[in-house]
């Protein structure tokens, strides 16, 4: 078969990859400059730096078997990961049952009964039970409301903005069982992985590998449509750059967009698919990222539970990696996740920065603004999508209404959160029920996902 695939982020390269591993041919396009989507980097000091956090957990068994192939495994490293909460002007260390019996905010009742329902969703299996309530009415009920108003409050409204109530208790059981599961049995202090050299050295390579192994792989390639032969999609019309728009003909359409842009690029679409399709609301993700001449903190991944704080996550790379990778500079990620009517979705650069730094003063009270030695801005407008009670009903089918066409975004990883992980394990599983849908066999077997008890026996596969 003959697949055109759009998108070169994870979900799109991985795809490709699986087809050409199965025997077929795979073409793939990009319209930014560079691969690997939200894992893309930009340049720090000599070296990659990702425009957004990123690093993987112990669980993330599809992310490692990609790096696996590509022979790069070597240059994956397992660090101990040190966790903080910020809460009511101090830094807490979270990183340990040890550090929440020590968390004196809360009463050590409320402590033991935080740390024992915690267990409890590590433990559970069965989230569809789970579906119809919302994490702001479930968690008061079980951890306790000042538990509840201490910690777990103030990070859904950081994380959700004004969709913080919204949130289905599944997708917060999602977040405890991967994150619980990289600290093994013994919930000891966790450890992350991270390949040094950078994610998008990870991507770059896979592009690389594809075109090794016949298929074709485009950057700076705008798909203006998929192409319809007799109500079937029969290939895309696409403009590479410095080209004439034209017709490239597949056997089918693989798209990895997000939603809004699928139902831009085929409007054939019926109208019950593209009501899903233009039914979920994206978040954007805001990245500041400042290179400082000292620590800011101790701590890799400090989570922000206070409202007066207006950034959800300090994340500081250099407790994690070296500084030493980086010529020397500390990096520290100031983390938002925005809808497009909050003030500072529209701040620019300069604005933004300047709306974080009394802020800085409050996670270290030395903080100078001469610590700043460079500042970036990134940001991703289709980062989270908002996941609501009853998600897993609304979640767009793989195979679309038109034969031959396909979809493969974040809005179908559920009930995991969304990820390079979870996005390569979603295009390979796109590109597998693509070619059994053709009746052509699969050979071989997906890495097993942690999170057995998956949404993914009800869909398409």
């Amino acid at each position: 078969m003959k697949v055109g695939v759009i998108g070169g982020g994870a979900a799109g390269l991985a795809a490709a990859f699986e087809l050409l591993r199965q025997g077929h041919d795979a073409q793939v396009f990009e319209r930014s400059a560079f691969l690997g989507g939200q894992a893309s980097t930009f340049d720090v000091g000599g070296s990659r730096l990702e425009k957004g956090y990123h690093h993987l957990f112990t669980s993330d068994v599809d992310m490692a078997w990609v790096i696996r192939e590509l022979g790069l495994e070597n240059k994956l490293e397992w660090i101990p990961s040190k966790v903080g909460l910020f809460h009511k002007g101090r830094i807490w260390d979270f990183s340990t049952p040890k550090d929440l019996l020590k968390f004196s905010a809360i009463s050590l009742v409320d402590r033991l009964r935080l740390g024992l329902v915690t267990l409890y969703l590590r433990r559970r299996r069965n989230w569809r039970t789970l579906e119809n309530v919302t994490a702001a009415k479930w968690l008061p009920r079980f951890v306790g409301k000042r538990a509840y108003e201490a910690i777990w409050e103030p990070l859904l409204r950081g994380k959700f903005g004004q969709h913080y109530n919204e949130i289905g208790m599944t997708w917060f059981w999602g977040k405890i069982a991967l994150r619980l599961a990289s600290r093994g049995r013994s919930l000891g202090g966790e450890r992350l992985g991270y390949p040094i050299g950078s994610f998008g050295e990870v991507f770059d390579t896979l592009g690389e590998r594809i075109r090794e192994m016949g298929g074709e792989v485009h950057t700076e390639a705008n798909v203006l449509s998929v192409a319809m032969t007799g109500g079937n999609a029969t290939g895309l019309e696409i403009q590479l750059a410095g080209e004439h728009p034209s017709i490239r003909r597949f056997d089918a359409v693989l798209s990895t967009t997000p939603s809004w842009v699928f139902a831009s690029l085929a409007p054939e679409l019926p109208s019950s698919y593209r009501e899903l399709l233009t039914g979920t609301t994206y978040l954007a993700a805001v990245m500041m990222i400042l290179e400082l001449d000292r620590p800011l903190t101790t701590t890799y991944w400090m989570n922000i539970a206070d409202s007066e704080v207006p950034f959800v996550a300090a994340i500081e790379h250099t407790n994690f990696v070296p500084p030493e990778h980086y010529g020397g500079s500390h990096l520290l990620y100031l983390a938002n996740y925005l809808d497009k009517d909050n003030l500072m979705y529209h701040m620019n650069h300069d604005e933004l920065l300047e709306h974080y730094l009394p802020s800085l003063k409050k996670l270290n009270p030395d903080f100078d603004e001469s610590w700043i030695k460079s500042s970036h801005y990134h940001r991703e407008e289709a980062a989270q999508p908002v996941n609501g009670t009853a998600y897993a009903s609304r979640i767009p089918a793989h195979r679309t209404p038109i034969e031959g066409l396909y979809l493969a975004n974040t809005t179908q990883i559920f009930p995991e959160d969304r990820g390079t992980n979870y996005s390569v394990r979603l295009g390979r599983k796109a590109a597998r029920l693509l070619l059994e849908d053709y009746g052509h066999g699969v050979t071989g077997e997906l890495p097993q996902p942690v999170i057995l008890d998956s949404i993914t026996s009800a869909l398409d596969w």
